[in-house]
């Protein structure tokens, strides 16, 4: 990229790019979205039980989320449209011995019929997606009866494009350069509005940011009060 030339926004070709590091520990950034997972599922966890349930992961890249609830127990489908870190995400389930059904595709197109899973999985998708609307209402097609939908996303406000774009991805190099478009981030409203417009029960969101660090020198992460930066929540389809 020549000098003085802004990134790419939106830049979702980094995970094909860092596919065949996914597993390796090497890349920092990678190690990041690894070290996410658990403190999402902490929090997941007090609104679902993953043991013999059909879960979608809807936006799974190289498969750390998917990996994770196939061992609580359930049966796991990935879908991601980065082809090369679907691969990855194959390679590394098959020689974990889990059995996880990987396919690429689009959040707004699932290829999956009406009522196949019984939980939705969404984390770091909804905010690169271009039509979120369409992608609720797949997530609610796609979902059971009585089914849920657990998501997180970044908020759209000064103090997030501050962490997210200045700090973390400009800075501190938590995230490629123009992996994100500030754009596309979503305030807590605008996600409410989305989901109530596809028949969804919303929940509380909470908050999800940095509350350790590892001896690498990397952050964990868990739950936070404020939802000001990134933040967390469900959703259940109706019973009947």
């Amino acid at each position: 990229m020549p000098d003085g030339t802004a990134p790419q926004r939106n830049d979702l070709q980094i995970y094909d790019d860092r596919a065949d590091q996914w597993w390796t520990d090497e890349v920092r950034w990678v190690r990041t979205l690894k070290n996410m997972v658990p403190g999402r599922l902490a929090y997941f966890d007090r609104f679902f039980d993953w043991e013999g349930q059909d879960v979608l992961d809807l936006g799974c890249a190289g498969g750390f989320m998917a990996e994770a609830l196939a061992r609580k127990g359930a049966r796991v489908t990935g879908i991601d449209p980065a082809a090369k870190a679907i691969a990855a995400a194959q390679a590394h389930a098959a020689a974990e011995g889990l059995e996880i059904r990987y396919d690429t595709g689009v959040g707004e197109a699932l290829p999956y019929g009406d009522a196949s899973f019984d939980a939705v999985v969404c984390v770091d998708v909804l905010e690169h997606v271009e039509d979120l609307a369409q992608v609720v209402a797949e997530v609610s097609r796609v979902l059971r009866p009585g089914g849920m939908f657990l998501f997180d996303t970044i908020n759209r406000n000064p103090i997030a494009r501050l962490a997210v774009i200045t700090m973390a991805e400009d800075v501190l190099g938590l995230l490629p350069k123009g992996t994100h478009d500030p754009a596309m981030f979503i305030k807590p409203a605008e996600l409410r509005r989305a989901l109530d417009g596809a028949g969804f029960a919303v929940g509380g969101f909470t908050g999800l940011g940095p509350r350790g660090m590892t001896r690498r020198g990397d952050f964990t992460f868990g739950r936070l009060p404020g939802t000001a930066i990134i933040y967390m929540g469900t959703a259940r389809k109706p019973a009947g």
